[in-house]
């Protein structure tokens, strides 16, 4: 065989991560205090961006002849042809396929037919979030805040979708000294749940660190203290029931109360003061940092659902085209300055379109779940559907990548609460009867109601669960079975048989 030197001409594709996708995909999956953070950074390194100071619904021809606009949902960019390839890059740069898989999301489609595509409507523009000067990724060494360290516990603490839909509820109403200023039963309306679950949860976070966090008043914030460190006995409750007495300095009335002796009584005053009347101010510097919802949802006059985009927490900039022009017409500029010039121009207008491009598949994916989860915001947490990112991600054209950076730290404002964007992709058990799916967290909120009925001569084997739901059209596996009522911390049924005998004696 002879050894001869050849050319051969070879065609293949390749995805290349060039910085401009790199920053697209970064722009998608930021919140909105970190976009806020990103986009001051560029406002000082490029000399073409400028902040929109102009109001939100200002005439369109006080910048359109100078600058190119950026506004979030109506951007009309003004730059010319040879900007349309970077364009249509942007849009694909949003859509290519990661590893970067949510695992909350599984489970199968559970459509509603009620929707009405016209339901939907975007905000015209919006202002830019005032922060802090620093480098993107800063965030990462402050200090935890109250929300965030009740949020990791309450995920330790349960796997139970109800109880995290109603624990991040009941946290974002919990204020900065860690009180908990709102209602259970006004809770439990607003949120469509039974009050007993709403009282369970609440006394589940009620445990959580700091000590007294998610208390009503002062009285229960101590109760709560003196329980963790098991000093409530019936003297120190009656202390605490009449605590008014202390500001008054009424000993006697403390004496006759408690029905302890004046040092018992003494004791009892240091070990109360000694308290943390407000357990929240140590985390996050004694505040909790309100979270901004990125998207709105209400109810439309016709019976439908209204999606929007917070104009508050969208930047908005504007690239100046005259200034490029100018300085690009002056004579003796070298190569070197040129090439500085056109990247930066480029990036300014890249920028521009990333944002435009963000907000819009934002407001497309937040629409798409609406529209699936309409029934939980009609009838409360008992309807979620269930529901994963790639019925999503299919309904929208979109890949389940790009799904799952855009529901990761983005906030949704409901009727019936503030929720993340991945709280609402739930698991789906298949219907024996070849029905619609039933969702994970329909399945264990039914589990717990059986079990809550048994009595001593009647607890339910995991066996006995399953024939009970497979009749009701669940087609659930023992295992399955058991795995929830782990979640739901019920233990088994000896257990349970051999607590309702013991309670009998």
């Amino acid at each position: 065989m002879a050894l001869a030197p050849k050319l051969e001409l070879r065609q293949s594709q390749q995805l290349v991560m060039t910085p401009q996708l790199q920053q697209a995909i970064k722009l998608l999956q930021l919140s909105n205090l970190e976009l806020s953070e990103y986009v001051e950074d560029q406002l000082e390194q490029n000399p073409f961006l400028e902040r929109d100071e102009s109001p939100a619904d200002g005439p369109a021809e006080r910048r359109g002849e100078r600058q190119t606009d950026a506004p979030e949902s109506r951007q009309t960019s003004e730059v010319d042809a040879r900007d349309e390839n970077g364009a249509r890059e942007a849009r694909e740069a949003l859509d290519v396929e990661y590893e970067d898989v949510d695992p909350n999301a599984s489970g199968s489609d559970a459509a509603y037919a009620d929707y009405r595509p016209n339901d939907w409507a975007s905000a015209s523009s919006g202002r830019r979030l005032e922060g802090d000067e620093q480098e993107f990724g800063a965030n990462l060494k402050k200090e935890i805040s109250l929300g965030e360290h009740l949020t990791e516990q309450l995920h330790v603490a349960t796997r139970d979708p109800m109880q995290l839909f109603i624990g991040a509820y009941i946290i974002d109403m919990i204020d900065e000294a860690g009180y908990l200023r709102e209602d259970l039963s006004q809770a439990a309306e607003r949120l469509g749940a039974d009050i007993g679950d709403v009282e369970k949860t609440h006394a589940m976070i009620t445990t959580f660190d700091p000590s007294g966090v998610g208390a009503r008043d002062l009285k229960e914030c101590l109760r709560l203290q003196l329980i963790d460190s098991d000093r409530f006995d019936p003297a120190m409750q009656a202390f605490v029931e009449n605590i008014e007495m202390v500001a008054r300095n009424d000993l006697k009335g403390l004496l006759k109360a408690t029905g302890a002796d004046e040092e018992d009584v003494r004791d009892m005053i240091a070990e109360v003061r000694a308290l943390t009347p407000k357990p929240g101010y140590a985390y996050g510097g004694g505040a909790v940092q309100a979270i901004a919802p990125d998207v709105f949802v209400a109810k439309s006059a016709d019976g439908g659902w209204k999606v929007e985009l917070n104009s508050e927490t969208l930047p908005r900039i504007l690239v100046n085209q005259r200034y490029y022009a100018e300085i690009s017409s002056v004579n003796g500029a070298d190569e070197k300055d040129k090439t500085y010039i056109s990247e930066q121009f480029a990036s300014a207008n890249w920028l521009a379109k990333s944002l435009h491009q963000r907000a819009q598949t934002i407001l497309k994916v937040s629409s798409e779940i609406v529209r699936q989860q309409d029934a939980f915001l009609a009838y409360g947490v008992k309807h979620l559907r269930p529901l994963n990112l790639k019925v999503v991600a299919d309904a929208i054209e979109m890949h389940e990548s790009t799904v799952s950076r855009v529901t990761s730290n983005k906030y949704i404002a409901t009727p019936r609460g503030l929720f993340e964007l991945k709280y609402f992709f739930t698991a789906a058990i298949a219907s024996s009867q070849g029905g619609e799916a039933h969702s994970a967290e329909a399945v264990r909120h039914r589990i717990r109601e059986l079990i809550e009925t048994e009595t001593k001569d009647s607890v339910l084997s995991d066996d006995k669960i399953v024939e009970i739901l497979r009749s009701d059209g669940v087609d659930i596996a023992r295992r399955t079975v058991a795995k929830y009522r782990e979640t739901l911390n019920i233990p088994s049924s000896v257990q349970r048989r051999r607590a309702m005998l013991q309670t009998a004696i």
